[in-house]
């Protein structure tokens, strides 16, 4: 299960992520647009610096459509989904200079 030498993040994981990411502030907001390349890239900007962000989704309600462009944002970015709870979907990234990474998977 490995996505470009990438292993998918196991639940234990993801549910670690999300609660680091509990007290966050959204980092960007898919609004009546959906899925920009200014979207994309601010997200991007965000994981570089963060590694771990929120993105809420604004002015979509249904779960279905709110799931695709959530996997749609994590394939466009190269990171995990790390949950969608309510409109807040979590993003992880691992930094990829080992001297900056400050979220440590258990």
């Amino acid at each position: 299960m490995e996505r470009e030498n990438i292993v998918f993040l196991k639940g234990a994981q993801r549910k670690y992520l999300r609660g680091l990411a509990h007290n966050y502030n959204p980092a960007a907001f898919v609004g009546h647009k959906g899925i920009t390349d200014s979207l994309i890239n601010e997200i991007n900007d965000a994981l570089e610096a963060c590694e771990l962000i929120k993105v809420k989704f604004v002015d979509f309600k249904e779960r279905k459509i709110k799931s695709m462009m959530a996997l749609d944002i994590a394939e466009k970015t190269d990171s995990h989904l790390a949950g969608l709870i309510g409109h807040v979907a979590f993003y992880y990234r691992q930094h990829k200079d080992q001297g900056k990474r400050k979220i440590v998977l258990p």
